[in-house]
């Protein structure tokens, strides 16, 4: 486990201003994009936008009690995923916008020994910090008004449990827009397992794929693990029509 004290809201220490900083120098460093890279990007965007909308419609429409039954199915499988969580730290979600509710699931983990986190946003372009979580601990509003810990140490997650609006047979997360997941993980140094947190109605053909994509190692529905079919070329070159 690595720990340190959580910065001030607001601010940024070095494990977060050293990868921005790369970040920065290396779009600054990057060949300029074709027009025609910039055309599919912008439309990939706009696409993106509109399924992003439905599929949080379609999901904050379902009954409460049917959100509740998929959350406890979708905890079992993630139980069945990671397996011995003792001493392990597990980067969890504060529910938002219909998502699964797995704070009862977070409360299970830090009885069974497990090390919980939330994600915190500390500025809006820089990757997230995960801060310790535990039953009890105080709480404030944070990036969204989304729920994060008060106080206490950043830890580095051995595993990353995110959240998904949609997702393609390649793993690949449709988020809110943000691109943190996205950003925090490629500044990691050490890749954590990550796994996506969906319902199995939010499946998607392709969320067309974008070079700052980076795919989860599996997306947990509550369903079970949602299956690995194809690639993301295949998937975008079927989607093209080639």
């Amino acid at each position: 486990m690595h720990c340190r004290p959580a910065p001030p809201e607001g601010g940024r220490d070095s494990c977060v201003a050293e990868p921005l900083a790369k970040a920065v120098q290396a779009a600054e460093t990057a060949p300029a994009p074709s027009v025609n890279e910039e055309r599919r990007r912008a439309a990939v965007m706009r696409w993106r936008k509109l399924e992003r909308q439905r599929l949080i419609d379609e999901r904050l429409a379902l009954p409460p009690n049917r959100r509740r039954d998929q959350a406890a199915l979708i905890t079992t499988h993630l139980d069945q995923a990671l397996g011995e969580v003792r001493g392990r730290t597990v980067a969890v979600y504060w529910p938002f916008r219909g998502e699964p509710n797995l704070r009862p699931w977070m409360e299970q983990l830090h009885t069974r020994g497990a090390l919980c986190a939330l994600p915190v946003v500390v500025e809006r372009r820089a990757p997230l910090v995960f801060r310790a979580w535990r039953p009890g601990v105080r709480m404030v509003s944070g990036f969204w008004n989304i729920p994060i810990p008060a106080d206490g140490c950043d830890l580095t997650p051995d595993v990353v449990v995110a959240p998904v609006v949609g997702f393609d047979l390649a793993g690949y997360r449709l988020g809110y827009g943000g691109g943190f997941y996205d950003r925090t993980l490629a500044a990691m140094a050490t890749r954590p397992r990550v796994i996506g947190v969906a319902l199995a109605q939010a499946a998607v053909p392709t969320i067309h794929p974008l070079p700052h994509d980076i795919p989860m190692h599996v997306i947990v529905t509550e369903s079970g693990p949602a299956p690995r079919a194809m690639t993301a070329s295949i998937l975008v070159a079927c989607d093209d029509g080639h």
